[in-house]
């Protein structure tokens, strides 16, 4: 049984997998009304909801009664926020020496890479390992607050990067821009749904990095363009005419992304393709990856809703796959390209 600690922003989560059956448990506080008052996460504020929500969590864990089994801990150790990340790390280090287990360092986006493959494993535990197998090599993007990639999972596990934002995440800058439209935090789910009954293409936004040659995102000039826009319109235009310019920016950020994953699978002999991160939650990106996945005749693996954030789930699962691991299955290890710049 593997335990998952994941506290790279501002979830505080736990998790527990077992290899024979999956993911038995998850325990997850989010402090999403906390950072709703400031705009954004502020890094102080969510390590001391970590420091004082983990205890309360673990408590509950260990009333599972999987959670006597528990022979290794899996901990996020980056990237993230250092002061919540260091919460999780001092959890995972006090258990592993309290309970004489070991503990690992799991990379934060080495979960979300993976994190597609949980419900392929939930499905059929006993014959993951051929089921992963048909669907390497592997397109996937991870699309988030933090962070925006494409990457390939090769057939022997190795990770390599093929194209990453230059600047603002696809997730940033739709709360940015929810932001300046006037929306709470976290404003990429507002900005979707009022983006449900607008015109994607009343209003144009620049759409950067077009050529298929180039292997990078930017969303930063995109916000700046949503800004000038609104310094046009008067309070009246903008509410009237708000769903039209939520559906434009939103087309603007996602069809970035569906170019970009386009240009490059035209490129690359894969097997499968995969979404993750909190992003892959906006039901347009998912209808267009299902539309692209049906184009090339490929298998699409998203993550779960519960399991596209940041969670734990992922983390103990990753750690499932790792090479140093006691669950590593037929030499079946991951291990990281270098190109990736993941610790």
């Amino acid at each position: 049984m593997i335990l998952g600690i994941e506290s790279s922003c501002d979830e505080s989560a736990l998790a527990l997998f077992a290899p024979e059956t999956g993911l038995v448990g998850e325990w997850t506080h989010r402090q999403i009304d906390l950072h709703k008052l400031y705009g954004g996460v502020v890094p102080d504020l969510a390590s001391r909801e970590h420091l004082e929500q983990f205890m309360p969590l673990l408590d509950t864990l260990l009333e599972d009664p999987h959670a006597g089994k528990i022979s290794k801990i899996a901990v996020t150790c980056g990237p993230g926020l250092a002061s919540a990340l260091a919460m999780g790390m001092a959890l995972g280090k006090a258990l592993s020496l309290a309970w004489d287990v070991p503990v690992v360092g799991c990379n934060h986006l080495k979960g979300h890479a993976l994190s597609p493959f949980i419900p392929v494993h939930a499905n059929d535990p006993e014959n993951f390992l051929t089921s992963l197998k048909d669907a390497l090599p592997h397109l996937g993007l991870i699309v988030s607050g933090g962070n925006t990639l494409l990457f390939r999972i090769e057939e022997n596990l190795s990770i390599k990067l093929l194209a990453q934002t230059v600047d603002d995440a696809a997730g940033e800058a739709l709360d940015k821009g929810a932001k300046l439209l006037g929306m709470h935090y976290p404003g990429g789910p507002l900005i979707e749904k009022q983006a449900q009954g607008g015109n994607p293409k009343a209003f144009e936004f620049p759409r950067a990095m077009t050529q298929k040659s180039d292997k990078r995102f930017s969303f930063s000039g995109l916000k700046t363009s949503l800004r000038y826009m609104l310094e046009k319109l008067s309070d009246e235009e903008l509410k009237n005419q708000m769903p039209d310019l939520c559906a434009s920016y939103q087309a603007a950020v996602l069809e970035q992304l569906l170019n970009k994953t386009r240009h490059v699978l035209e490129g690359e002999s894969v097997k499968s393709i995969g979404l993750s991160g909190g992003v892959a939650n906006n039901k347009s990106l998912r209808s267009g990856f299902t539309e692209l996945a049906q184009a090339h005749k490929l298998p699409l693996l998203i993550a779960n809703p519960t399991h596209s954030g940041d969670n734990a789930g992922m983390i103990a699962f990753a750690a499932y796959m790792d090479p140093k691991g006691t669950f590593n299955n037929e030499g079946m290890g991951l291990t990281l390209d270098p190109s990736l710049s993941l610790a």
